[in-house]
């Protein structure tokens, strides 16, 4: 056996000898080496654990994230969603609204597929910008009217349908004929545009069906560029979402907002949508016929607190005699603009009373 493995050796005045406290300080720092590693593996272990994913079990529940932040799924994020209040809607027809930062707010019948009359008009007019493309006070170029066009004129006159003047050879611009086709609803610029852009009728309706397919109007089937045609159909539900698209084209969004303009041949032509200015509506279009009955699709601005909210509200197959039908879907459409200004100002009130919403 080791000689020091019996007893310490010591010297004369009673402490450890040079060897032995020098064997004592190594085993101190072997000990000491041993406990930091121990420590530095447990920290490993820890960040380990910390970092690798936790897989979600039968029980598992969705985090619940704060309002207002960013969230890492589509489910997630429509809690942080504004809130919309009550919505009065028209006691008639169907109806249906697109806000801004809400989506698609279904009314009465809003995904029934019912004619749309003259609405129409407002798919004939965002293919041709579409197709030719206006800046917001461009002009564009020329359309010249053809003799057969201007032949069928007097026929049309005595079908009653709603018309523009004009004459063979007669040179518009595209704005000029956007104008005519949108503010007193011509059914002739509508044919006339349609040849000029797509060579015929027929080619046209199909480019506005690729249209409706292409922003997601399921539920929409147009027959004709004018929307005389009751089998052309759609849902206030579709018509508001193409409103919404519309109201991004700034040419567009410009022309429709007109009270009124200037064509040549027929000269000043007005507007039908005698709403414009009133409680914030800048556009878009009207329509009726005995099939569809009245029509509007409103574009409106809501504004509060400095924020500006863009409303698009449709009213469709409003009832009532062939002079009274437009004048209710108008009123039907002002009053529906008035109900969804007072649901978004319900809402935000509301939403200040959420303790979980920010201040």
């Amino acid at each position: 056996m080791h000689p020091t493995s019996s007893r310490p050796l010591r010297g004369p005045d009673g402490t450890r000898t040079g060897y032995q406290r020098h064997r004592t300080s190594r085993t101190r720092l072997t000990a000491l080496a041993c406990l930091t590693a121990l420590a530095c593996l447990a920290g490993l272990a820890i960040a380990m654990l910390h970092r690798s994913p936790v897989r979600p079990t039968a029980l598992s529940r969705p985090t619940a994230w704060p309002y207002g932040t960013s969230t890492p799924t589509a489910e997630s994020a429509t809690s942080s969603q504004p809130q919309l209040g009550a919505v009065s809607w028209p006691a008639d027809g169907v109806s249906a609204a697109d806000i801004s930062g809400y989506g698609v707010t279904d009314g009465p019948g809003a995904t029934r597929q019912v004619p749309i009359a003259s609405v129409a008009k407002l798919m004939t007019a965002y293919v041709i910008l579409h197709d030719h493309p206006l800046s917001a006070n461009g002009s564009g170029p020329d359309i010249t009217v053809e003799p057969s066009e201007a032949a069928a004129y007097p026929s049309q006159v005595a079908d009653g349908d709603s018309l523009v003047a004009i004459a063979a050879g007669e040179r518009l611009t595209e704005r000029q004929a956007l104008e005519a086709l949108l503010l007193p609803s011509a059914d002739n610029m509508a044919w006339i545009l349609a040849r000029w852009d797509a060579g015929s009728q027929a080619a046209f309706v199909a480019r506005m069906n690729a249209t409706a397919h292409r922003l997601g109007m399921t539920g929409t089937s147009y027959t004709d560029p004018s929307g005389l045609d009751p089998s052309t159909t759609s849902t206030a539900a579709d018509q508001v979402r193409l409103g919404m698209a519309a109201m991004r084209v700034p040419a567009l969004a410009a022309i429709v907002a007109k009270s009124t303009a200037v064509v040549p041949v027929a000269g000043v032509v007005r507007n039908y949508n005698t709403l414009l200015g009133q409680d914030g509506i800048a556009g878009l279009k009207t329509g009726s016929t005995q099939a569809a009955g009245g029509c509007v699709l409103i574009a409106a601005w809501y504004k509060a607190s400095g924020r500006k909210t863009l409303i698009v509200a449709a009213a469709f197959g409003q009832p009532g005699t062939p002079e009274t039908i437009l004048p209710n879907a108008l009123q039907a459409g002002r009053n529906l603009v008035l109900a969804l200004d007072h649901a978004l100002g319900l809402g935000a009130r509301q939403g200040r009373q959420d303790p979980s919403a920010p201040g």
